[in-house]
């Protein structure tokens, strides 16, 4: 599968709390991004998810991020969630997920990490931290994955060295502190 949005970039808001929350969806989709990850990590995500999803499911693939257990993407389906990002490869949140119709990126970090998270369903990948591993890591990790599937660079991508990753084949990157840090 395609990554189905226009502009590559998910925009990370880390932190984010109900009252910030749909102002700062609406300023990042009106900048043009039209996928947003709230991780579940954020204060009291319960109510700002889905909030978003009623004022913004129209215009941007609205997700959350750092999903960890099956049960969380069970209520993230019930909150009319369209994306679904992990930190790690559970298989079994991964299929869950798919089998509500999500679209899945989980993290991983290594060819066995990125090939079981295919096999289970996800659609695309994040590779994380990417900074860690640099842009021709990921290069040569491509250069042994399916053609079809969406890599992302996720940690340590800036509007500055945007360009190495997507030079490196990333089909994007999620962006976060760059875009917003708690209580800004």
């Amino acid at each position: 599968m395609q990554w189905q949005t226009k502009l590559p970039l998910i925009a990370i808001l880390r932190g984010i709390t109900p009252d910030e929350a749909l102002a700062h969806v609406g300023a990042v989709i009106d900048a043009g991004f039209d996928a947003v990850e709230i991780p579940l990590n954020s204060p009291q995500w319960e109510q700002s998810i889905p909030a978003i999803v009623d004022a913004y499911g129209d215009k941007a693939l609205i997700g959350a991020g750092t999903v960890l257990k099956p049960e969380q993407v069970d209520a993230l389906a019930r909150m009319g969630c369209q994306l679904i990002v992990t930190p790690n490869i559970h298989s079994e949140v991964i299929r869950r997920a798919v089998g509500y119709g999500m679209t899945v990126c989980p993290g991983c970090a290594t060819a066995t990490e990125a090939f079981t998270a295919l096999e289970a369903g996800a659609q695309a990948l994040k590779i994380f931290p990417s900074s860690a591993f640099g842009p021709q890591y990921i290069k040569a990790l491509k250069a042994v994955l399916p053609p079809d599937i969406a890599v992302f660079a996720v940690g340590g991508v800036t509007p500055e060295n945007l360009a190495q990753w997507i030079d490196a084949g990333c089909a994007g990157a999620g962006l976060g502190s760059d875009l917003y840090r708690a209580g800004q």
